[in-house]
């Protein structure tokens, strides 16, 4: 009888095996095709920008003009970048990046932009298998992780070299929330410091991870389910439940803390923040509201893209109150279905939460709202679609084969319009031009494009431009400046002088006009005006480049100029 149960059971338990073999070896097989199937998608959209230019926005801060970073990785270089507060900001990471590219690439803007995609291709295999251990959902995990790579708001962030910050922040923040999903599962010490390591790294490739801890707060919610409860458990279980998971989080939030106290002294120091002089509360306020709907807008139909949107100087009522009541409609309904739709809550406060460092209450630079701003906020509303449309469609005939046409036709559609969002990033002009036909008064665009003129060797153009950037603003000192290097090139030197001196009545401490003055006078054959525009540049800054040379070409003129008066 035993050795009957023996037999009959054991070419059972042998099929059962087998089966079970085929089954996990199909389903490794079919996460390595969906895991090909995102590589080859991202990078046949993306390779195009090999092909793109450096830009005169940014790029020449963080690499072309950056003598630190055109040095490469050295001793001196580390020792700068952990401790520069340089572009406004603490970003040590960045930095060693941008020169390891130089020490790698050199100048060739092409290695600069592969690194870029290879980066961009990298968060997005991250976020499929973040996606995929939260929620063993393959496909929805497949589609959001699509998404991520090929939504158009995502092209400002990849095509960009100077938003390298953007991609490691993404990489980091995916790769955090996937060791977190680990140490969640097994608890061990080890998978906690990882998860607080690669946080760190984070905020040291761009600080907006400070929102991070509150993400982690909201997986716990969905999919992790770390707040389940039993129906005789009490208050005070369940808030020690709670208070467990958020001092879980306490190493966290510090470091979050740290990092924003760090950026904020940055930014200060390079200028960045505006006062309240300059852009009233509730302007911010009226200003954050419509850019929350802007953002999910452009998510849901992406048109008009622009490298810079400029901030008001007013927004009307009713785009204030209509922005307003769709934040607000859309939180009440995550609210109420967070226990029949938890992914509903997650993904739609992962949207709100992660945009608040960089929505304008504390507003840095001159933009309204900005692409790569959505490049890690946007998931959130992706894993809102991802899961809330098949449980929206069930009981609909062909439901499966409508949910895939309906995914494939989004994909497609990105695809097509990223890859044409791209065309516009392969060169200054075309990137401004496109800018300047998708907005309005933006005369920091006409000022860049009137510097990408003027080195194409088109003068006239240039100055074209720049008075465009002028009637906005007759105070851009900048443009008024660059319009008087135009003027100087072109030999019309009287009408430098002019818009030199013009600068200078704006800003008497205008460090390039007194320079670019000094220059005229001396070509002019008038040493003395010219010793005291290079003498007021060397009391402005005394390590100002070439100067003391140009200063001693003056000297030496005035000196033959008077030999030759005796």
């Amino acid at each position: 009888m035993n050795t009957e149960t023996i037999r009959t059971k054991h070419p059972d338990s042998f099929t059962g095996i087998v089966r079970k073999s085929l089954r996990k070896n199909r389903h490794t097989g079919m996460i390595a095709v969906l895991c090909l199937t995102l590589i080859a998608i991202t990078v046949s959209v993306y390779l195009q920008t090999g092909n793109h230019q450096f830009l005169n926005f940014d790029d020449d801060v963080y690499v072309t003009e950056n003598p630190h970073v055109a040095r490469g990785i050295t001793a001196p270089n580390i020792i700068w970048a952990f401790s520069s507060v340089e572009a406004g900001n603490w970003h040590p990471i960045t930095w060693l990046s941008h020169m390891a590219d130089v020490r790698f690439f050199g100048m060739n803007p092409r290695g600069h932009h592969l690194v870029n995609v290879a980066l961009h291709t990298l968060s997005t295999l991250i976020l499929f298998f973040l996606l995929l251990r939260l929620t063993a959902a393959r496909w929805q995990s497949w589609f959001v992780a699509a998404m991520f790579a090929l939504h158009p708001l995502h092209v400002e962030s990849v095509a960009w070299v100077a938003e390298r910050k953007d991609l490691l922040c993404a990489f980091f923040w995916f790769l955090t929330l996937l060791l977190y999903a680990g140490y969640a599962a097994k608890q061990k010490p080890v998978l906690y410091l990882l998860t607080l390591s690669s946080f760190v790294l984070g905020l040291m490739s761009k600080p907006m991870l400070v929102t991070l801890p509150l993400v982690m707060l909201l997986l716990d919610l969905w999919p992790l389910d770390r707040y389940r409860h039993e129906v005789r458990e009490g208050v005070r279980q369940r808030l020690g439940r709670l208070t467990f998971l958020v001092k879980e989080k306490i190493p966290f939030f510090a470091c979050s803390l740290l990092s924003g106290l760090i950026t904020i002294y940055a930014q200060r120091e390079g200028g960045a923040i505006h006062g309240l002089k300059e852009i009233r509360f509730w302007l911010r306020i009226e200003n954050a509201l419509n850019a929350y709907a802007a953002y999910l807008g452009k998510t849901l139909w992406p048109h008009d893209l622009a490298v810079f949107y400029p901030f008001p100087p007013s927004i009307p009522i009713w785009q204030v109150i209509g922005s307003l009541v769709i934040l607000l409609l859309i939180s009440v309904a995550a609210v109420q279905t967070v226990h029949r739709h938890p992914y509903f809550a997650v993904g739609w406060f992962w949207f709100i939460i992660t945009l608040v460092p960089v929505i304008g209450l504390i507003q840095v630079g001159g933009q309204s709202m900005a692409d790569r701003y959505s490049y890690i906020p946007v998931t959130g509303l992706f894993i809102m679609v991802a899961w809330g449309v098949p449980d929206l469609t069930k009981g609909i005939r062909h439901r499966q084969s409508i949910l895939a046409l309906s995914a494939c036709a989004a994909l497609i559609a990105s695809a097509a319009l990223t890859w044409q969002q791209l065309g516009y990033w392969r060169d200054n002009i075309s990137l401004y031009r496109h800018t300047l036909r998708v907005t309005t008064s933006n005369p920091g665009i006409n000022y860049n494009l009137g510097l990408a003129l003027h080195a194409q060797g088109e003068p006239d153009a240039a100055i074209r431009q720049f008075q465009e950037a002028l009637k906005i603003n007759p105070d851009d000192t900048r443009a008024r400046n660059a319009m008087g290097v135009v003027l100087h090139a072109k030999w019309e030197l009287d009408a430098a002088i002019k818009e030199f001196r013009q600068v200078l009545l704006i800003n008497p401490r205008h460090i390039k006009a007194h320079y670019n003055l000094g220059l005229i006078f001396q070509i002019k054959g008038n040493p003395d005006e010219a010793i005291k525009e290079y003498q007021e540049v060397l009391r402005l800054d005394p390590d100002y480049a070439h100067v003391d040379i140009k200063l001693a070409q003056a000297l030496t003129l005035k000196r033959m100029q008077d030999e030759n008066r005796k």
